[in-house]
């Protein structure tokens, strides 16, 4: 039976995918939100599906409401028309739970990598088989006769509390969204109490010594790089072309297997991916033939080449995925310059963060920081500027605004990585309309 769901803030990156999921499979989807472009809605316009600003009109009797998690009765006239009139809705992960009942669903959790890893399982599985998805880039798929289901499980605000998959990956632990977790305990409690609700296999980093206190209803698998994992990623070529590696679980072999991507992270995204297909008793030649081809998701290590010059777009906004993206980078273009544009996003994170991010940073060759941007859910206190990581990092860091991005011209022979979750992109759109304007015999 169709319905109508209406979405109050469409745009956010896993309201957008959910939209496009129930859209695909024969339901009347509309949302609201701001009128500032977001990356997601193109996705959404290209589908047809209606974007209108908030309006109490938007409630209507026979529409079932889903509301994003930013919104509040204090600051959505939506959601405050709906609290005032008793009209019900769900939110994104609580309407998930529900939803997830009616297939063979599989899980992506932890603090690092988890939309890559939906990204590539949604790719293998729906490429194999009739599968919907849903990843956190704003990415998602539908079909009205799939059985199965990958989805990515945010452990913000312990939102992966409703889910309950057959099969779920953890690919790490660590701390993160200050705002909320008080603690890395804290974190690590969260995800061990949805580690308990997954039924037929878990699939954790074994080398992530959190991870390893993890205990579990299902069956624990460990995959990783080193001796004492289920599942081991061996015998690695990294190139400037991707990765190759073999894998073998608990000692028989399992083959060769290449990804286009690059990172000893995305080696293990795919180890995870390969270790959950196998159990879940999918053929591995299949597997190995559709991972040739996952081509990445939206926001991660996303290539384009502006007038000669090769820039880089990524989510990177914590040390350790700043870390990841580095070296990814490196990989791929070893005789390269690495230059990292960097904002830190939210203040909390900054402050709780400074000196790791300072050590990531010093991965690259240069580092350009931008000005913090601060979340919608906290308030500057004046606790921290971008000045003091600017002071901790080892590398010349110079701050740029996104009136003036001249400084990164000084990189004659230089990859530039734009990492953030905040605005970043328009420093990177401000450098491509730069160096667009360049006549090609400057460069």
């Amino acid at each position: 039976m169709t319905k109508t769901y209406h979405f109050i803030g469409i745009k956010g990156s896993g309201m957008s995918a959910l939209a496009l999921m129930l859209h695909q499979m024969g339901h009347h989807v509309q949302g609201s939100d701001v009128e500032k472009y977001y990356f997601t809605q193109r996705g959404l316009e290209q589908a047809g599906i209606k974007i209108l600003p908030f309006d109490e009109k938007n409630l209507q009797a026979d529409v079932e409401v889903i509301a994003g998690n930013a919104f509040r009765p204090n600051n959505n006239i939506e959601i405050a028309y709906a609290d005032a009139n008793g009209i019900s809705y769900k939110r994104y992960h609580e309407f998930l739970g529900t939803f997830m009942r009616d297939f063979v669903s599989m899980g992506v959790a932890g603090a690092h990598g988890k939309t890559s890893t939906t990204g590539m399982l949604a790719h293998v599985l729906s490429n194999i088989t009739d599968t919907s998805y849903l990843i956190g880039d704003g990415t998602g798929r539908g079909s009205a006769n799939a059985k199965y289901f990958a989805f990515e499980a945010d452990e913000y605000e312990r939102h992966f509390m409703p889910y309950h998959p057959e099969y779920s990956i953890i690919t790490n632990i660590d701390f993160d969204h200050p705002d909320y977790f008080t603690s890395l305990e804290d974190v690590f409690n969260a995800f061990n109490d949805y580690a308990k609700q997954v039924s037929k296999g878990l699939f954790v980093y074994g080398e992530d010594k959190e991870l390893r206190r993890v205990t579990a209803n299902a069956p624990i698998y460990y995959y990783g790089f080193k001796e004492g994992n289920d599942f081991i990623a061996h015998d690695l070529l990294r190139s400037t072309t991707g990765s190759s590696f073999k894998v073998s679980f608990r000692g028989e072999e399992l083959g060769e297997f290449k990804i286009p991507s690059f990172g000893r992270h995305n080696i293990m995204n795919a180890t995870a991916v390969i270790g959950l297909l196998y159990t879940a008793g999918f053929d591995l030649n299949l597997v190995r033939e559709h991972l040739v081809t996952f081509g990445g998701v939206k926001r991660r290590f996303t290539e384009k080449v502006v007038n000669g010059t090769t820039i880089i777009d990524d989510f990177a906004h914590h040390p350790t995925e700043i870390i990841a993206t580095l070296d990814a980078a490196r990989q791929k273009y070893p005789s390269k310059e690495i230059v990292a544009i960097f904002q830190p996003h939210t203040f909390t994170r900054t402050i709780a963060l400074l000196d790791e991010f300072a050590e990531a940073l010093n991965q690259a060759d240069a580092v350009y920081l931008a000005q913090i941007y601060g979340s919608a859910r906290e308030v500057d206190h004046g606790d921290v500027k971008v000045e003091d990581l600017a002071e901790k990092i080892i590398k010349k860091a110079e701050i740029i605004t996104v009136d003036n991005v001249s400084p990164l011209l000084e990189h004659p022979n230089a990859v530039y990585v734009f990492m953030g979750a905040g605005d970043i992109q328009t420093y990177e759109y401000s450098f491509e309309r730069l160096l667009s304007n360049l006549t090609s015999n400057v460069q």
